[in-house]
């Protein structure tokens, strides 16, 4: 599959308030059925890491109908579970690093009902999460009059996070959207800003955040955040989506589109050796959190064995250059 990633053709600084975007992705949800050219459903019942309650289905918990995506939460047994919904990512099909991103979404209320517009470091399957970094843009729990934006990474003493809530009537459509580059990230309400979180310099271990992401809109039932659904909880509810659209700078409006190699790193964390598969040939360099360069090696297409007997513990970037142009960058943790 081809993938399209978009990146920064240069370093930003922090935005001017009179920024200009032009728009290189969105989907308006215009037909009637879900755009798997843009789109791929997450299925699974397993939890989900917050102790969820629903199976995320491929059939008709996902709709697209009047100009609307529809992700439909009920109550029902489905694969050892006693709720389904829906879950749709980007992942390997339209990844973004630095830009603004935005979603019209109208929400559902209800005791233990998590909906959710929100994205993940597309190189979660290599070093897993919060290695990969979490970006929220929108957030909803329960029957809050109320929606939240948050970031997630791992700040080398564990996980930390920090957020910021926004008073709305959510169950309204209202535009959420971040605005993001190498200095900062800044959440939006209806066009107006009510969180921020400084990225510059790796400033507080954020180096996740200077790496492509992937989108995801879902429609959990219950977990640890908000609980479980109650007598008072109404099902089937739904999730509506609008658009989702993601923007570059007009500054930056040449476009990086290439068709990205296909790199894996393991074992990970690893301790004297690190094979890296990559199906392009490149020139690698290894470097520390704080941006030292620790080794530069050349990949050949197919499988490289890197000797890391001697680095000291702790996380690492891989960088490659690769021969179409192409850079491909994942974190591993040497033990």
């Amino acid at each position: 599959m081809t993938k399209f990633l978009f990146l920064a053709l240069f370093g930003l600084t922090t935005f001017a308030s009179n920024a200009q975007w032009t728009l290189i992705w969105s989907d308006e949800f215009g037909g009637d059925a879900l755009d798997q050219t843009k789109w791929v459903p997450e299925t699974g019942g397993w939890g989900w890491g917050n102790n969820e309650l629903q199976y995320y289905t491929d059939g008709d918990n996902l709709t697209v109908a009047g100009g609307a995506l529809i992700i439909e939460a009920r109550q029902e047994q489905f694969g050892g579970n006693s709720h389904t919904s829906g879950k749709i990512i980007t992942k390997d099909i339209f990844e973004i690093a630095y830009g603004k991103i935005e979603a019209r979404i109208k929400v559902p209320l209800g005791q233990g009902i998590w909906p959710a517009f929100w994205m993940l470091g597309a190189n979660i399957d290599q070093v897993s999460w919060p290695y990969c970094g979490e970006i929220d843009v929108m957030e909803h729990v329960n029957n809050e009059m109320a929606i939240h934006g948050t970031a997630h990474w791992h700040n080398g003493g564990g996980h930390t996070y920090d957020g910021n809530s926004a008073v709305v009537n959510p169950t309204n459509y209202q535009v959420y959207s971040i605005e993001w580059n190498d200095q900062e990230i800044r959440w939006f309400l209806n066009g107006n800003q009510y969180h921020y979180l400084s990225i510059a310099n790796n400033t507080q271990s954020t180096g996740e955040f200077q790496l492509p992401f992937y989108l995801i809109l879902n429609l959990a039932v219950g977990g640890n955040w908000p609980g479980y659904p109650d007598a008072s909880t109404v099902f089937p509810t739904q999730l509506e989506i609008d658009y989702v659209r993601a923007y570059k700078l007009d500054a930056e409006a040449s476009v990086i589109e290439n068709e990205i190699a296909e790199v894996s790193v393991f074992p990970n964390p690893a301790v004297d050796q690190l094979t890296v598969e990559s199906s392009l040939e490149g020139n690698a360099t290894i470097t520390g959190m704080d941006g030292s360069i620790i080794s530069e090696e050349v990949i050949l297409s197919g499988s490289n064995n890197l000797s890391i007997a001697d680095m000291a513990e702790g996380m690492y970037l891989l960088t490659i250059q690769h021969e179409n142009g192409s850079t491909s960058t994942t974190r591993f943790v040497k033990e």
